[in-house]
């Protein structure tokens, strides 16, 4: 076993945390203060695993489906039982920078269930009156489940009020908290939540001007982000790209356009991607981000801000790069990743 001590970097936040000889990396980062999700600390449940990008880890004993051999060689690492070998550059955005509001574990009581769509509530819970969560718009949560398995919803609401938050919850079929959501849950029960985790939020020293990108649910960290510029009077030109299969998929398009009244520097362009007759559709359709490509050909001078399935995102992110001049360093992205939810 190597001596250590070892360097722990996390991208894309740049965190920096050490490990002694021996130690899993995921112990290391509780021992000091940073916040990385978890849920079994044994290998069982798959919460933490990560992409290593630079290094070398040994793992300690754990179960398949939480790390399959397959995933392993692709560079997969689960930090509960994953002891370096040498420093370790790890791909985390659960990972915050150093100057993060800190990660904490907490109770919550559902105060509101609303379905907005067939497949989508808005859910609503409060934390303890006097203990605020401190978080910036565009964060996300873990709601722990009582077998130790985690699933990340992001805020939807700007923390001008932390001791409510909104989540948009997609039903997933078969999904162990989802069929849980339409199903029995009602409103009072309590769930217990951990954060904020997350890199996704608006970066404030940059007067260039925004693409929102969302697709389906993806739109409840880019609500958040909307709510924070018009809180704090951002006026920096803004266009949001909402995009769905149906029209009915735009569960919040009336929210969305009132704001167009109070904020003139905000632009609206939902694309609908499957549309049958029966929608009455004459807006854009097609890919959501092929619309973005089609309206803004050079985006070098903007920030793009993007959230929904990965397929969407990672397309945006090659697409933008390699056709419309987008430095990487201005594309900020939060996939959501459903498929765990089933397991």
């Amino acid at each position: 076993m190597a001596a250590g001590p070892f360097r722990i970097t996390a991208q894309p936040s740049g965190r920096t945390f050490g490990a002694q000889g021996g130690e899993a990396i995921l112990a290391a980062a509780i021992r000091q203060g940073v916040g990385m999700p978890y849920g079994c600390r044994d290998g069982a449940c798959g919460s933490c695993k990560c992409r290593m990008l630079e290094g070398a880890v040994n793992h300690g004993p754990h179960q398949s489906q939480a790390l399959s051999a397959q995933e392993e060689a692709d560079g997969l690492i689960l930090p509960c039982c994953a002891v370096p070998a040498t420093d370790v550059v790890l791909e985390s955005p659960h990972i915050t920078d150093e100057g993060a509001f800190p990660v904490r574990k907490m109770a919550a009581r559902v105060i509101a269930l609303e379905r907005k769509a067939s497949d989508v509530t808005l859910m609503k819970i409060r934390l303890p009156a006097n203990d605020p969560l401190r978080y910036r718009a565009g964060q996300y949560i873990d709601i722990i489940l009582r077998d130790g398995f985690r699933r990340s919803y992001s805020m939807a609401n700007a923390p001008h009020d932390g001791a409510e938050l909104e989540l948009h919850i997609r039903h997933m079929p078969g999904g162990r908290f989802t069929d849980h959501v339409f199903g029995a849950m009602k409103e009072k029960d309590i769930l217990r939540v951990e954060g904020p985790f997350g890199s996704f939020y608006l970066r404030e020293d940059s007067d260039k001007p925004l693409i929102l990108l969302a697709s389906g649910t993806g739109l409840a960290p880019i609500k958040a982000l909307i709510e924070h510029m018009q809180r704090q009077g951002i006026r920096r030109q803004a266009t949001l790209y909402w995009g769905g299969r149906r029209l009915a998929d735009l569960y919040l398009d009336g929210w969305v356009r009132e704001r167009l009244a109070d904020m003139p520097q905000l632009r609206y362009v939902p694309v609908i991607s499957d549309a049958l007759a029966e929608d009455l559709w004459t807006g854009r359709t097609g890919f959501v981000h092929r619309a973005v490509m089609q309206d803004y050909p050079d985006l070098s001078g903007h920030q793009v801000y993007a959230c929904g399935a990965p397929v969407v995102i990672n397309a945006a992110r090659a697409e933008y790069s390699t056709r419309c001049k987008l430095p990487a360093n201005a594309f900020f992205a939060d996939s959501f990743i459903t498929q765990a939810d089933s397991h």
